[in-house]
């Protein structure tokens, strides 16, 4: 299954204005001229911006869209944002959608900068999952990367990461291996990560040939760092599972390579963000 050229902002618009908005359309004056400010409320990291623009775009297209502050910079409370000039009701019909995107994707860009942050100085990359809002996944992921984290793979069909449940269905170690050796031989390119739940398993993953990562699952930091130290053929480490900003720095300063954190997307929380509005006489 290919990815679909599906467009959330569009699915956004018919799933709230639908057949049309009611009380706009009954007690705006159909001539009136407005200007609208996206202004938040708090501080946090840009991300969105584009999209929450294209939003205003998408339900007319003669509004007048300026973008103030852009994804990665960071915003304090009263910072302006986005401002749109344009029909009353057209900002207004397009108001919850737009704040809807900004406010989450601006959330998950804050969070992604906090667990940047935590780490320090760490030359470890914090990354991000696939547990993301279904048709979301590129704008969320795209605010990671505003946050100053970087993508994990993007779905199923760019990358191989073997989990327990897949290697349940294999007849062991050599079982594992000899599919290894033929992906290799058929996509060459194509990235190989391998999930380990124990050190056992990180013992016998490091002699197999064409693993790029190891993924460690749920270990603790005393446990990592000894599978680290077996590291062989440049094998890159991935540690998941249990992270928060309390204990990411003690899981970096490991050795790890990566971290990736699934709460990034699934877990943050809303930027506050406001639309203030103001009509234009004439």
């Amino acid at each position: 299954m290919k990815p679909s050229r599906y467009d959330p902002i569009a699915a956004a618009l018919e799933e709230d204005i639908g057949q049309g908005d009611i009380t706009t359309d009954f007690f705006v004056p159909e001539t009136l001229h407005a200007t609208g400010r996206l202004i938040a409320r708090e501080k946090a990291i840009v991300a969105g911006t584009e999209a929450t623009a294209e939003v205003f775009r998408q339900v007319d297209s003669s509004i007048d869209t300026q973008i103030i502050r852009h994804d990665g910079d960071e915003i304090a409370a009263g910072d302006v944002i986005i401002e749109v000039r344009g029909l009353a009701r057209s900002i207004l019909k397009a108001e919850r959608v737009a704040l809807n995107f900004l406010q989450r994707l601006c959330g998950i860009a804050t969070l992604a900068r906090q667990f940047v942050d935590a780490v320090g100085n760490s030359p470890v990359k914090i990354l991000d999952t696939r547990k993301t809002t279904p048709g979301l996944r590129t704008l969320e992921k795209a605010a990671v990367l505003a946050g100053g984290g970087g993508n994990h793979r993007f779905g199923l069909y760019d990358m191989v990461l073997v989990k327990d449940n897949h290697l349940a269905t294999l007849e062991g170690l050599s079982s594992l291996a000899d599919r290894i050796t033929q992906l290799r031989q058929e996509r060459p390119n194509i990235r190989v990560e391998v999930e380990a739940d124990d050190l056992e398993q990180v013992r016998a993953f490091v002699e197999i040939q064409g693993i790029d990562v190891i993924l460690l699952d749920n270990m603790t930091p005393a446990q990592i760092r000894e599978a680290v130290a077996l590291r062989k053929d440049n094998i890159e480490f991935e540690a998941s599972g249990g992270i928060t900003l309390k204990n990411v720095s003690r899981i970096a300063a490991t050795g790890v390579d990566y971290v990736s954190v699934g709460s990034l997307t699934h877990a943050a929380r809303a930027i506050d963000i406001g639309l203030e509005m103001t009509h234009v006489p004439g």
